[in-house]
């Protein structure tokens, strides 16, 4: 009896493997491997020696390190809120089941199928100079036109607004999944109770679905600290670097100057900040929930 439960056992495991084979691969190694060479001196020309720390030294030495720090910093703190909020309110505004309201959570959620270049195709169309849609605008009402995409303090911005009108459709449509999980008990006894709507979402909608809100901010920080090919294929970083994020720092130190650790250094800076930040999200949003119940 004992020798066939752990035939069980072991049959059980051969479903995950392919999975952890995958994750070993894809995920598992390439994070050692990263660690290895930030400790390294490494190019494509010679096996690399070890530098200890001294690449951490150098990156957070970099000032253009910490112009890309910061730049990301603002996008994520700007990005993430617009992303939670607006898929929200989106969500809340398209709970219903009608024709009107499915063709239009398809629309919003169209732009979320597209490819980094169609998208930031689109929004140079917008922001380009001369015959863009704002700039023509802009000269429509009489005002001067501004080049969003070359001046610095508004680059970022214009990154972050294409950003937001692409990923927007998987946080509405994870808010409406959990929006159609609560139960209509709830909203008929608020009903007989007459509780006014905003009562009802701040004692029923919101604390019913934290969960979720705390899910989509977690993948939203996790995705947004990943900035990359909008700000190169818009701005390609600039004006004097104001909107080059991390993830284009460590592409330029690695594969254009070839100075593999610095780059490896930089990544893992990279994944310490997004990690830190998704666990200080998720620990903050449990006792808040914890707190509630």
């Amino acid at each position: 009896m004992a020798e066939s439960y752990r035939r069980s056992q072991w049959s059980h495991g051969l479903f995950i493997l392919p999975y952890l084979l995958f994750f070993t691969v894809l995920l598992v190694f390439p994070l050692i491997w990263g660690m290895w060479l930030s400790l390294h001196k490494v190019d494509l020309f010679g096996p690399g020696r070890f530098v200890g720390l001294s690449n951490y030294v150098r990156v957070f030495g970099d000032s253009v390190f910490l112009q890309a720090l910061r730049n990301t910093l603002v996008f994520v703190a700007f990005s993430v809120p617009a992303l939670v909020a607006l898929g929200l309110f989106l969500a809340l505004a398209l709970n219903r089941t009608t024709r009107s309201t499915s063709f239009l959570r398809g629309l919003f959620f169209s732009s979320s199928v597209l490819s980094v270049t169609i998208v930031t195709l689109i929004w140079r169309f917008v922001f380009i100079p001369g015959d863009g849609l704002l700039p023509v605008i802009f000269e429509q009402l009489g005002m001067e036109p501004l080049n969003f995409l070359s001046t610095s303090g508004w680059s970022l911005f214009a990154v972050g607004v294409a950003t937001v009108w692409w990923c927007l459709g998987l946080p509405m449509m994870l808010f409406l999944a959990a929006l159609q999980q609560i139960p209509v008990d709830l909203y008929e006894a608020a009903a007989l109770d007459n509780a006014s709507p905003w009562r009802v979402l701040t004692r029923i909608t919101l604390p019913s679905i934290a969960r979720t809100i705390m899910l989509v901010t977690i993948i939203q920080i996790v995705m947004q600290f990943q900035l990359f090919g909008q700000a190169q294929l818009m701005t390609n970083g600039g004006p004097n670097g104001s909107s080059r994020p991390l993830v284009m720092y460590i592409y330029e130190v690695g594969f254009v100057r070839w100075d593999l650790g610095k780059g490896a250094a930089a990544s893992q800076v990279l994944f310490l900040i997004i990690l830190i930040a998704a666990m200080a999200q998720y620990v903050v949003s449990t006792r808040k929930t914890e707190a509630g119940a």
